[in-house]
């Protein structure tokens, strides 16, 4: 099922603007993931999507029907939590089964539906147990088999990984991302992780001040940031942002923070004054023959094993 936002607009009064003008296109099947840093409005547009929080413009549209009014349980779709919402007095089992009994599923139909999401998550050895007595991975599955069960075809998760530990953390993506192509859901996934992000998604919805940034793969998202703001939150370490200026006799050769450091390009500069983007990977560090010939100062190292990371100023 695709979901379309048309210029989606909250505010919460007239001095609490949250979103703006936010507009996209997901795909049936796809994983589609928000991304920003905290405040920004991510969860609130999920939320909006889901139903729960009212919008104040715009329009919700569910395979090409407008849902603005449309309670929650009527749009056919489920949603993962960041605290999970489990029932700590219910089984995992009766986790699972509690949002099928509520339709007034029959007693065969809620059997065959828990028994096949918990196959799928790998819990059905746990059935029994109680949510304390569970790890903090194993409470995670327990709310993707509830979506699972639920049998809807689109799923929304707010940041559902945020309380688990970094190893875990990989293995639950990995899981994530193979039970949504095996279900052929359409996902979006709320996250403030950008490794999450690139590593999941088919297309990223970058937000921050209250408007989407830029819409794009994680290929054009990395190479191709639209403004300073995308090319600074994606890549770590983060990209080097520096001043720079036109040459006057040439206008094909830049000169980047010291006059020791300049670049040809193939078509010309468009302004005087601009800044440039690097990342770090693009660049190399050479010893210089002495102080008077280097450009840059290595103020500090961090060697990570696979890679080591050179801090350093433009002398």
């Amino acid at each position: 099922m695709s979901i379309s936002l048309r210029n989606v607009r909250k505010d919460y009064d007239q001095q609490t603007k949250v979103l703006e003008n936010v507009s996209a296109e997901v795909q049936t099947g796809e994983f589609f993931v928000i991304v920003g840093p905290s405040g920004c409005g991510k969860s609130t547009l999920l939320r909006m999507i889901a139903g729960l929080t009212p919008i104040t413009d715009g329009e919700v549209r569910i395979n090409d029907q407008v849902v603005n009014e449309l309670p929650p349980k009527a749009r056919k779709l489920t949603m993962v939590f960041q605290n999970y919402a489990l029932y700590p007095f219910l089984s995992v089992w009766d986790n699972v089964a509690f949002g099928l009994k509520a339709r007034k599923l029959s007693q065969s139909d809620v059997q065959q539906r828990v028994e096949h999401a918990l196959k799928m998550v790998n819990l059905t050895d746990f059935s029994k147990r109680k949510p304390r007595e569970l790890s903090g991975g194993q409470r995670q599955r327990v709310a993707l088999a509830r979506a699972v069960a639920s049998d809807a075809e689109i799923c929304l998760m707010d940041e559902p990984l945020s309380n688990l530990d970094a190893q875990l953390r990989i293995k639950m993506r990995q899981e994530i991302y193979q039970l949504q192509r095996k279900l052929g859901l359409t996902l979006i996934y709320v996250t403030h992780d950008q490794v999450e992000a690139m590593t999941m998604a088919d297309h990223i919805m970058v937000l921050n001040d209250q408007h989407v940034q830029q819409i794009g793969t994680p290929s054009e998202i990395y190479q191709n940031p639209e403004n300073e703001f995308v090319a600074q939150f994606f890549g770590t370490p983060q990209i080097n942002i520096l001043s720079a200026k036109r040459s006057a006799k040439n206008h094909h050769l830049l000169t980047i923070g010291s006059n020791d450091l300049q670049l040809a390009l193939d078509e010309e500069v468009p302004r005087d004054q601009l800044r440039v983007g690097v990342r770090p990977d693009e660049m190399t560090v050479s010893s210089a023959a002495s102080s008077v010939d280097a450009n840059a100062v290595v103020k500090n190292t961090e060697f990570l094993g696979n890679e080591t990371i050179v801090y350093a100023t433009p002398k």
